[in-house]
């Protein structure tokens, strides 16, 4: 159909007939009715498995995958944590109708989602914080976790101008942000802090629920978290150290379009600096893109993924198991390392020698020295 086609394609995913890799996906299980912290446990680390194969089926077989390559660059950036209590339970809605659905939308919508999202309230405590009520007394106490990284993190940007005032104020405007006994999003206004609030220069008057989604308002319409994402999104696409001009390109899309974030992705990915030669190596592989990558490229037929999954534990990229919010690395300083390649060649053989237990690779394939020394030469690690 011709490249640029492709990529139209590529960017309005619902047009690709996506059946037979859904068709692959394992079966998520029901939490246990009436079960106990022990049972719960072993449900999460079950379902924690379940989504990690997942995962892996989708970016192996889909052919949504500029979506896939997208809900994974998200999930890293609105990392939660599953080992941390119930964010286990969270998970499977939190990717599914969080992450998923919006990484073609305008990012105040995911945004927005993901603040209200019961993985991220858990998460970062936000479930937890409340503040002085309109009789002067506090309850529970003010939490900043989820403030500090919706500043640090999800918008602004490290550099991106705010203050610890900013960030108290920000905390003080969600509180009564919290979780329902269901496991859905509540507001409850008696845990929120009823007074006047001052986020960047922005006067915000006691309203409830209101003052939340007025900062995530300001916040995802000012120039910082335009060059942030920009930066990520370029970052992750082209280079380590993504070309400035290429970066202010995509943030000034972000803002003309009001964060569209399709806009955004095709501006980088039909750009000369995506297109050049010089981006083709520009990339060294995560753990999970090498993984991924080996199945696509040897035609490995999956039939269960747990034996990647484990794979990826002894890479060092557990799925859905990075504890701090930062998410999993995407530059070559995280990944490239003397014992870090061993372990790639060691999965490399493998894999090209059909060790794998579910894994079957095809028939008149090249021999596994062949294919393995494919798999774990320092050019297969990059794009």
């Amino acid at each position: 159909m011709g490249l640029a086609a492709w990529i139209d394609q590529q960017l309005h995913p619902s047009r690709i007939d996506d059946h037979a890799a859904e068709a692959r996906l394992p079966q998520l299980d029901d939490p246990p009715a009436g079960a106990n912290p022990q049972e719960l446990r072993r449900f999460a680390r079950r379902q924690v498995e379940t989504l990690a194969s997942a995962k892996l089926v989708r970016a192996m077989y889909s052919g949504r995958q500029l979506q896939e390559v997208l809900v994974d660059f998200w999930f890293n950036h609105f990392n939660v944590y599953a080992a941390k209590g119930r964010t286990a339970i969270y998970l499977p809605a939190y990717e599914r109708d969080v992450i998923r659905p919006h990484v073609f939308d305008r990012f105040r919508e995911l945004l927005e989602a993901d603040a209200k999202s019961p993985a991220m309230l858990f998460y970062l405590d936000n479930w937890l914080s409340a503040g002085t009520g309109q009789g002067g007394k506090r309850k529970r106490g003010l939490n900043e976790n989820y403030g500090r990284e919706l500043l640090e993190l999800h918008t602004l940007g490290v550099d991106g101008g705010y203050t610890q005032k900013d960030v108290t104020e920000v905390a003080r405007a969600f509180t009564g942000w919290t979780i329902d006994r269901d496991g859905r999003f509540r507001f409850v206004p008696a845990l929120h802090d009823s007074g006047e609030k001052t986020v960047l220069g922005h006067r915000i008057k006691a309203s409830g629920i209101d003052e939340g989604e007025q900062v995530l308002d300001i916040l995802a319409s000012h120039p910082s978290t335009a060059h942030h994402i920009a930066f990520e999104l370029a970052q992750r696409l082209v280079a380590d150290d993504p070309p400035p001009a290429l970066v202010d390109r995509a943030a000034a899309r972000f803002r003309d379009t009001g964060g569209d974030l399709r806009e955004v992705v095709k501006t980088i990915v039909t750009s000369a600096e995506f297109l050049a030669p010089a981006a083709r190596d520009a990339k060294f592989k995560t753990p999970f893109e090498l993984v991924v990558s080996a199945v696509r490229t040897t035609g490995a037929e999956v039939a269960d993924a747990r034996a990647f999954v484990q794979a990826l534990q002894q890479l060092g990229q557990p799925l859905y198991m990075c504890q701090p919010p930062t998410g999993y690395k995407g530059t070559a300083d995280a990944w490239l390392s003397a014992g870090g390649l061993v372990t790639r060649m060691n999965f490399a053989t493998r894999l090209a020698s059909g060790n794998m237990p579910g894994v079957t690779l095809p028939a008149g394939a090249p021999p596994a020295r062949e294919r393995a020394l494919q798999i774990g030469s320092p050019e297969f690690q990059r794009f």
